[in-house]
């Protein structure tokens, strides 16, 4: 796998539901939550806010089931395709995908 990291040593995942295909959310990787991921077969990102490691549903239980990783390209995303068992956004929404832009 040739992954092109950035300067800060993060890679952008898009996350999207394997069943209805929506797309969940986006979140940041690094190295350590990759391999977390890879792993346990569960999400894990990197907060660049906390600068922390979390573990996408240990809070809330909203776990996401990695069934598929792909790489871009380029190598510099990912799509990480999951079963998830809640809502992806911290709003309670399915999605982070739910509103549209109005012009």
């Amino acid at each position: 796998m040739e992954l092109n990291f950035d300067s800060y040593g993060l890679i952008p995942a898009v996350i999207q539901d394997v069943k209805t295909k929506d797309v969940l959310m986006v979140a940041w990787m690094n190295s350590e939550s990759l391999k977390k991921t890879i792993a346990t077969g569960e999400t894990w990102f990197w907060s660049r806010s906390r600068k922390e490691l979390w573990h996408k549903g240990a809070t809330s239980g909203n776990l996401q089931k990695m069934v598929e990783m792909r790489y871009d390209c380029d190598g510099d995303t990912l799509l990480i395709m999951v079963e998830p068992a809640g809502p992806a956004c911290h709003t309670g929404n399915q999605t982070c995908f739910y509103r549209a832009l109005e012009e």
